[in-house]
């Protein structure tokens, strides 16, 4: 069983938690998981710049953070895949720059925060594996836009 805990704490007007849950549900059963836990925290700009600073030490807003429950020592049955924390502030600015809808910017950087607690990288990393984090994105993506 997929378990996701969406909680907003910047207003939705846009759109629905229940909706995000969905996204995520069909990205990570796409992704091989059947029996995971994650959560989704829908944030403005001061409260991930917060987060950004305290743990990556980047004092600025970003648009999305991932953090990883399956990483270092921890319980041999942890099914909880992490946390993925998005600025619903930052994800409208963008938006609004490339002349999408917020929806769909929402979608990308939902499925990009989860693909880093899946394990792929862009940063730090050999193009091969940059590409193959791009291409698993953009798979994700199309497949989550035809529902």
């Amino acid at each position: 069983m997929i378990i996701v805990d969406v909680q907003a704490l910047i207003p939705l007007e846009e759109m629905d938690k229940k909706t995000v849950e969905n996204w995520v549900i069909e990205a990570v059963q796409e992704l091989g998981y059947k029996d995971v836990e994650m959560s989704v925290l829908l944030v403005s700009d001061e409260y991930i710049r917060d987060l950004n600073n305290r743990y990556l030490n980047r004092d600025m807003p970003t648009n999305v953070i991932s953090f990883s429950q399956q990483e270092g020592m921890g319980p041999a049955d942890n099914n909880h895949l992490g946390d993925v924390v998005v600025s619903v502030d930052r994800a409208r600015a963008e938006a609004v720059e490339a002349g999408m809808d917020l929806h769909d910017r929402l979608l990308e950087l939902l499925v990009h925060g989860i693909c880093h607690l899946a394990g792929f990288e862009h940063e730090g990393v050999d193009s091969k594996q940059s590409k193959e984090m791009a291409r698993v994105e953009k798979r994700l993506i199309q497949k989550i836009r035809r529902y």
